[in-house]
Parts: structure tokens; sequence; C-alpha cells
């Protein structure tokens, strides 16, 4: 007989990144699960707002936004203290925001480096630092947001490629940093949404044809794959689950 899932009624995440794309479906899915949020932006206030009204239609009072620039590091303990200063607690931290764009290596530019690597590798290392002290006082959990690129670089993306394997690294470390209170965990998405640039039909079609179902994901699979790792996987700590159609075990 399996064991009973655990009740995420009254726990609180905090999402960074979670006004829009897969932020937003893994807020829809936690919300579900009885969470209440805090879900940090950056630029997409519109979109925030909107998110966060739909939500509390659902449970009032349940999230909370909080705009913050990730690259500015005194940003990051302010995010944390909202929580506290909120419910006094976090019992979830997503790492989800991301930036992602190409540097050709003939091309990059220092400011690139540091916005690739702030963004998908510092700011999720200091922002679990922060988090650390109220995640290990409710035996909570960290789940970054990376990326099949981590193991196999994508061509033209230098720099994005390094950041991720680079927070592949982090999930292990923190692993072991923060272990036993707290459990630390990624999700790599594969095909899931098309870059917000586009891609040409053939570009699309030669993605997918490396991938063994041969679609795209969706958002909602990499926001039940959080939900599971948060929510029903007390012995799972230090591994990074590939939703990728099955394109990681294709030549």
């Amino acid at each position: 007989m399996s064991e009973p899932q655990h009740d995420l009624a009254g726990r609180l995440a905090l999402i960074t990144g979670g006004a829009h794309r897969i932020g937003a479906s893994i807020a829809r899915i936690l919300h579900a699960a009885g969470m209440d949020l805090m879900i940090h932006y950056r630029s997409s206030r519109t979109a925030a707002e909107s998110l966060q009204q739909g939500l509390e239609s659902q449970r009032p009072d349940s999230v909370r936004l909080m705009q913050a620039d990730l690259l500015q590091n005194t940003a990051l303990p302010e995010l944390i203290e909202a929580c506290q200063a909120w419910r006094g607690r976090l019992d979830l931290l997503v790492n989800n925001a991301s930036t992602f764009y190409a540097t050709p290596v003939t091309t990059v530019t220092e400011a690139q480096w540091d916005d690739l690597m702030g963004t998908n590798l510092k700011a999720p290392f200091f922002l679990a630092r922060a988090a650390a002290p109220l995640l290990k006082a409710s035996g909570g959990a960290i789940i970054n947001l990376l990326d099949i690129h981590a193991d196999r670089p994508k061509k033209g993306y230098p720099v994005y490629s390094m950041a991720k394997a680079g927070n592949a690294m982090l999930v292990k470390s923190l692993a072991r940093e923060l272990g036993p209170e707290v459990r630390v965990n990624g999700v790599a998405p594969g095909a899931i949404l098309w870059p917000e640039e586009g891609l040409s039909a053939a570009a699309r079609e030669t993605i997918l044809s490396r991938t063994t179902l041969e679609r795209t994901g969706t958002p909602e699979d990499i926001a039940r794959t959080v939900l599971f790792l948060a929510r029903d996987a007390d012995y799972i700590s230090g591994q990074i689950i590939a939703v990728d159609g099955g394109r990681s075990v294709q030549h």
C-alpha cells in the first residue's frame, strides 16, 4: 500500500519568474495543491497581477507578488524577508527565472556573460543561501529549473549552456550542503515551449525528430514534475529529472 500524499495546504512556495510561461504553470499547479505563493517577477507586472487575480478568485489571500531584479544581490534576501513577514515560513523555493539567448563565441560580450551567469547560476545560489534558514526550519525543498543543454551544449549558446551546467552542479552541491533538513532537486525541460523569438517549421521538425515521443511537451508536464518533487519525493535529493520526451536517450 502506497504512502499517503503530503498535504501542502498552508505551506508557502516562492517561485522566481513566476508570472508567465512555465513559471505560471508551476504557480497554478502548486496553488491547486493547496500552497500559498510568493510570485516573483522582474518586468511582467501585468501578467503577474492577472495570475494573482485568477488564483485569488479561487482562494483569497493566497498569493503575493514581489518585484525584483535578481541580478541585484541585495534584492535576494528581501524576497525571503517578504515570505517571513507574510507567512512566517517558507516550504519551497522554485528557482525558475532565467535568461536565454544566443551568444556566439566571436561576438559574446561581458555584459551578456554577466546576465546569463547571473540569472541562471549566481542568483539561484544566493537566493538558496538566503532561504536556507527558513527551509531548514520547515523541512522544505529547493527545485531548480535547468535545461537538457546543461548536459549537451546547444550550438550558438555556449554561455547559457555553461550557466545551466553550473546550475546542475548547484543542485548536487546544495543537496549535500543543506541536507538532511532540505531536499534539493532539479527539473530539466526539453522541447516544451518554443523560444519567444520563434523557430522555423523545419527547425521545429528537426528538434521533435530527436525525441522518442516525437512531440512537444507542455508547461504542465514541467509543473507536475515540480509538484511531484515537492510533495511526493521525500527520499529524492540531489537529482535532476529530464522532462524531454526521450531526447536524452536519442543519438
